[in-house]
């Protein structure tokens, strides 16, 4: 049960909402156990963002999912998500900051997993 959010700088078109969707929802699978069915996903885009202390285009990609990955692969999860924002979205790589968050539990259809 993953979920990836989205916060930009840039705005977000129907044209790159679709590819990101396409690309996020391949790129997830490379978290084991972790499928597109189940991912769930949100763009905030507009926002007025700063990194160190410089305005313009960043991104910020948080991934919630239920359970514990492994180092390995996070570290490839963050090097497909750099590289899908940065050609989808026209966003420097050094300009882009993952995040992620393990849950031990997760709600979804009245329950919790």
């Amino acid at each position: 049960m993953p979920y990836i959010e989205t916060k930009t700088t840039r705005k977000i078109g129907k044209t790159e909402a679709a590819a990101l969707r396409c690309e996020l929802g391949r790129a997830i699978e490379l978290i084991p156990g972790k499928t597109e069915k189940w991912l769930m996903l949100s763009f905030i885009d507009g926002l007025d963002m700063s990194l160190a202390g410089v305005e313009g285009d960043a991104a910020m990609i948080e991934v919630s999912i239920l359970g514990h990955a492994d180092d390995d692969s996070y570290a490839m999860l963050t090097a497909k998500i750099c590289e899908i924002v940065s050609e989808t979205l026209s966003i420097s790589k050094d300009r882009i900051y993952v995040k992620y968050s393990e849950f031990d539990r997760w709600g979804w259809n009245g329950i919790n997993l």
